[in-house]
């Protein structure tokens, strides 16, 4: 059974602040089922937007993991809250949430498939 968003991303800052990092939820979604973007932000200004990977990125054993995909990089959040405004038209009920790693990679507090 898949937990719902909002425990997941209550568990996502958990371990976000127990690596020494800081988060925040810039947007919250459906409590049950909705989509949820990452941005994370570097300590020398980096920026990474992850988000839900696509169907095919899921493994039939399991079904219920939560896997996101990089959908991009740069030093200039302008185009990444630009994607993150066009995501919200779309879909009004995705969650958005920005953290600041500390000393564990993104891509070991997220499930990050590669295309």
């Amino acid at each position: 059974m898949r937990v719902t968003t909002d425990l997941w991303v209550s568990a996502l800052l958990r371990r976000v602040f127990g690596a020494g990092g800081f988060a925040a939820v810039v947007k919250r979604g459906a409590t049950e089922a909705g989509a949820v973007f990452v941005l994370s932000r570097g300590r020398m200004g980096e920026i990474s937007l992850f988000g839900p990977a696509p169907q095919t990125s899921y493994d039939s054993d399991k079904p219920d993991d939560r896997f996101f995909t990089l959908l991009g990089t740069g030093d200039d959040a302008g185009p990444f809250d630009a994607r993150l405004e066009r995501e919200k038209k779309f879909d009004p009920d995705i969650w958005v949430v920005e953290i600041e790693a500390g000393s564990v990679p993104v891509e070991e507090l997220l499930s990050v498939k590669t295309p």
